[in-house]
């Protein structure tokens, strides 16, 4: 049963002008700015969120000497305006697709694995069915990429669910938990190490990711067997730097082998003959529950589908 006060509210006081600065506000930490991007006065945009305020009954913003800053329902209210614009732009889009069949714009993030082989298959494939949707790809971490899901700034993502309180929102199709190998350059003598074990591996140098679950795992690798962690170690996922930096030293990378599969291929990198059995979480592809995927949009979910063997 729907809220009557939140109808009165959604049919009296909200205005699309009200949307607009409330996602401004969300890119710009004053104001004045945020007035500007959106095409209005200062004072104009004062009063705009003076009338949210008064209609929710909460403040939104913190004024500041320098700009403003949001409160918690400052943040939710910016966060499901920019959903609710990225809806009407969606509709918009809908019915220019109905108009002239499955063409259109989608929108799709993805994280570091899926973006180096499943999303490029699933990109081809869709060129083929449908050759007028034009899709606008980028890699993030699975944190960014929910959160632009949850904004509205993405229409899909191929990424991980790392915050239980945020998962009701969501819809997952999980799709594979990226088995690990160790990676190292041609030559590295622990290629022809016939005892080579954990012993060895505390000892020597490392890149390591950043806290997450796979450095969890990786630590516990160690301690788990008695050992002291690493302590040459270089931390970074920055995967335009990695291959360079194991060519010019002895380091040593957990990291799915497709990331690396040119420098593999062509034999500058190698896979140590080692299995730890080491993977990161389950990635899948998400969507939002409540929205309803245009045109465009679907016949890219069914791509990714396709890519990655999901039934539907």
């Amino acid at each position: 049963m729907s809220d009557p006060n939140a109808n009165r509210f959604i049919r009296t006081h909200l205005k699309v002008r009200h949307l607009t600065l409330l996602v401004e506000l969300g890119r710009h930490d004053s104001i004045a700015q945020a007035a500007e991007a959106a095409g209005l006065t200062q004072p104009a945009a004062s009063k705009l969120l003076g009338e949210l305020e008064y209609a929710l009954g909460v403040p939104l913003f913190q004024r500041l000497p320098r700009g403003v800053e949001p409160t918690e329902y400052g943040r939710i209210m910016m966060r499901r305006a920019g959903a609710a614009l990225a809806e009407m732009d969606a509709a918009h889009q809908e019915v220019q697709q109905g108009l002239a069949g499955v063409a259109g714009r989608v929108r799709l993030g993805a994280v570091l694995t899926p973006a180096a082989q499943l999303v490029p298959d699933a990109v081809q494939r869709l060129s083929v069915s449908h050759p007028r949707v034009q899709v606008a790809a980028t890699v993030d971490t699975s944190k960014v990429l929910v959160e632009q899901l949850r904004a509205g700034e993405l229409d899909l993502a191929v990424a991980r669910i790392l915050d239980p309180a945020v998962a009701p929102e969501l819809r997952f199709e999980p799709i594979s938990d990226e088995p690990h190998s160790l990676i190292v350059r041609a030559g590295h003598p622990w290629l022809v190490h016939a005892g080579l074990g954990l012993a060895e591996l505390a000892a020597g140098s490392w890149i390591f990711p950043p806290a997450g679950m796979l450095r969890e795992r990786l630590t516990a690798l160690f301690l788990n067997h008695g050992l002291e962690l690493p302590q040459d170690v270089l931390e970074t996922m920055a995967l335009p730097m990695i291959p360079a930096l194991l060519e010019s030293s002895d380091r040593v990378v957990a990291l799915p082998p497709v990331l690396v599969r040119p420098y593999l291929d062509t034999g500058r990198l190698a896979v140590l003959p080692l299995a730890l059995d080491l993977r990161g979480d389950v990635y899948g592809i998400i969507t939002r529950r409540q929205h309803q995927l245009s045109p465009a949009a679907a016949a890219m979910l069914d791509a990714l589908r396709d890519a990655a063997r999901i039934p539907r």
